[in-house]
């Protein structure tokens, strides 16, 4: 009886998870192409909406917390540190929404043939990313408007930053895409966390507004939110050089310990990947009769 080398083929329904990324990109290629053209289909406006949505939200919150509630008192060129943080958690929350719900978004593909299921919320997360590059155009001509010089070092925090944010919304997207096939109540505690997440991060106000209302171990657990160490980051990057060093208003700089807090969010971001990715794992077994 002669035996088959199987070595070269694949189990149908597995894959290597993640990393089948890598092996798979051409498809992973044609995913995002097809997220970034249909988005705008039929649309008059079309890419204009990427400019005219945030453009809208940053003046309604300025108006409204900046002046109504004087949100913008002892904080020097409020408008950019406000538009910095909303630039970043714009992208946390349209990568982890969009992520969410990829797999039922595509649940005709996924019923019909293989593919590593990863693809979906992964080409979700590029796709947010897309649509965050006009935010982050916007915010850098603004910026320079007001006397900010690019550094390296500024360039390199923005790039952690957006780093953060994506690891921390594909780790909780795959989670959730996961549990969302089989439970559609995953989608609605995924809006309750976006809704949180513009509040639970200094973006409205600054961060020593917490610090002088909390301490302990619950200022160094909202200090540690990946969100939080991603929107400083930018501040740092974007906000911080428009600012006299001499200047009455404050925060400058970091907040304390920040690197303490910067390696406890690289830590749950990387946690929050392993157990995404083991939950997507699990559900994706039954993908195809749940949907």
């Amino acid at each position: 009886m002669t035996s088959v080398d199987l070595s070269e083929f694949d189990v149908p329904g597995r894959g290597r998870g993640i990393l089948d990324v890598i092996r798979w990109r051409y498809l992973l290629r044609l995913l995002v192409r097809k997220g970034t053209a249909t988005r705008y289909r039929n649309s008059v406006l079309g890419w204009t909406w990427s400019y005219v949505k945030p453009g809208i939200q940053f003046l309604m919150y300025f108006l409204v917390v900046g002046y109504i509630f004087n949100g913008n008192r002892g904080i020097a060129n409020f408008p950019i540190y406000l538009f910095a943080g909303l630039v970043a958690v714009n992208f946390f929350n349209e990568a982890f929404g969009n992520a969410t719900t990829a797999i039922v978004d595509n649940r005709a593909l996924v019923k019909k043939i293989y593919l590593p299921r990863e693809l979906f919320p992964i080409s979700a997360i590029i796709v947010a990313f897309v649509h965050f590059l006009p935010q982050l155009a916007i915010l850098l001509v603004v910026s320079l408007l007001y006397g900010w010089v690019p550094s390296f070092a500024g360039i390199g925090a923005m790039l952690l930053g957006i780093l953060l944010v994506a690891a921390l919304a594909l780790g909780l997207g795959i989670f959730f895409a996961g549990i969302n096939v089989r439970y559609r109540d995953a989608q609605n505690f995924v809006e309750i966390i976006r809704m949180v997440s513009t509040w639970a991060s200094p973006v409205l106000y600054a961060w020593t507004l917490v610090q002088e209302k909390a301490s302990g171990w619950i200022l160094h657990l909202y200090m540690s939110n990946p969100v939080t160490v991603a929107v400083e980051l930018f501040h740092w990057s974007f906000w911080e050089p428009t600012v006299s060093p001499d200047a009455e208003l404050q925060p400058h700089g970091f907040p304390p310990h920040f690197s303490l807090y910067l390696t406890a969010a690289l830590v749950i971001c990387a946690l929050v990947l392993i157990i995404g990715q083991l939950t997507f794992r699990r559900f994706e077994r039954s993908f195809a009769q749940d949907l």
